[in-house]
């Protein structure tokens, strides 16, 4: 099997994927009290996953390990479905990081390993692979094939093993709203980022290396950068007020701006795409991967009726788009 490495503080988080290793952890994280699942979108749900798994590390004097799946599961026993990632594993690792965590192991995913059963993915990767001394997971985890692992019997086989388990409850909105991915991408579909952020814990975000695209936004006096989609989901196709995220070493430079997401009808586009628009600035992106936060829906995607019209709309919608994100900055303080 594949198990991918990522040991924080030793490998930068924002690489394209942690770096691949053996099932060997290292001497250092051995022993790891270990939170399992997918966490595709590291919302708040998830999060209370990892903080109980920290929790209880820190009673056991233990390093604290996030264990998860690539490519997610679900891509290969569904491969027709529409593209619905949240955060694929650059992005998943660096918001994983960012809570703190010793660790993060990514289990490569494929038909092999699908046919694994459940008793063989506790003693062969839990035990023999990251000799785990607690594993935490949400209620409705399960795994090995069939799909036959539950909690229950992961206590079964903790106990005969000798692990601890934790199980955590559904994380729920004071509305009642149960924290999950699915919600998240509902919401985004409908076209309300900031609801499906208040169940994230924080803004949506596209990222990608900055393509060459037509340029024909120059020409009109909004030069955009084009990121591709590629297994992001698609949120509603539209115009968004965005904020990017341009690294500069070891910091982001955050940009308020502009994006249309989609295909571009009035110039006959097919390909599906993040165009954005970065306010009061100048330079060059090509080849550099910006983080783009979709941070509210402006209007639908339309076709107008020449580019003077689309001209005259995606300046009013930049004039829309540093209103809203001028009055986020106020109510923050």
């Amino acid at each position: 099997m594949k198990l991918y490495r990522h040991i924080v503080g030793q490998e930068p988080a924002d690489r394209a994927a942690p770096d691949q290793g053996s099932a060997d952890p290292g001497a250092a994280i051995r022993g790891s009290v270990v939170a399992l699942g997918n966490f595709d979108g590291v919302h708040l749900g998830h999060r209370a996953v990892i903080a109980e798994a920290q929790a209880v590390a820190q009673r056991l004097g233990a390093p604290s390990a996030v264990l998860t799946f690539e490519p997610h599961p679900r891509s290969l026993f569904r491969p027709d479905d529409p593209p619905f990632r949240l955060t694929p594993l650059r992005i998943k690792a660096r918001l994983i990081e960012a809570l703190g965590v010793d660790a993060l192991f990514a289990l490569h995913f494929d038909r092999a390993f699908s046919q694994h059963s459940a008793e063989a993915f506790v003693r062969d990767v839990l035990v023999a692979g990251l000799e785990a001394r607690h594993v935490v997971a949400g209620y409705d985890f399960v795994f090995g094939h069939r799909r036959q692992g539950t909690i229950d019997f992961l206590r079964r086989m903790g106990t005969g093993l000798g692990f601890g388990v934790s199980e955590v409850r559904p994380a729920a909105a004071p509305d009642g709203t149960v924290y999950s991915s699915t919600r998240v991408r509902e919401l985004l579909q409908a076209g309300e980022p900031d609801k499906a952020a208040a169940i994230l814990g924080h803004a949506f975000e596209i990222e990608g290396r900055v393509e060459h695209g037509d340029k024909r936004g120059r020409t009109i006096g909004f030069p955009t950068a084009n990121i591709e989609l590629d297994d992001y989901l698609r949120p509603r196709f539209g115009v968004y007020a965005v904020r990017a995220g341009i690294d500069q070493g070891e910091r982001t430079v955050w940009i308020d701006g502009v994006a249309n997401l989609g295909r571009r009808p009035t110039v006959g586009g097919l390909v599906e795409r993040l165009e954005v628009n970065l306010f009061d600035f100048d330079g060059d992106l090509y080849g550099r991967h910006l983080r783009v936060q979709l941070r509210h829906f402006l209007r639908p995607e339309m076709k107008f009726d020449g580019l003077d019209h689309l001209k005259a709309q995606i300046a009013r919608d930049a004039e829309t788009a540093r209103r809203v994100l001028a009055a986020d900055r106020g109510r923050q303080g």
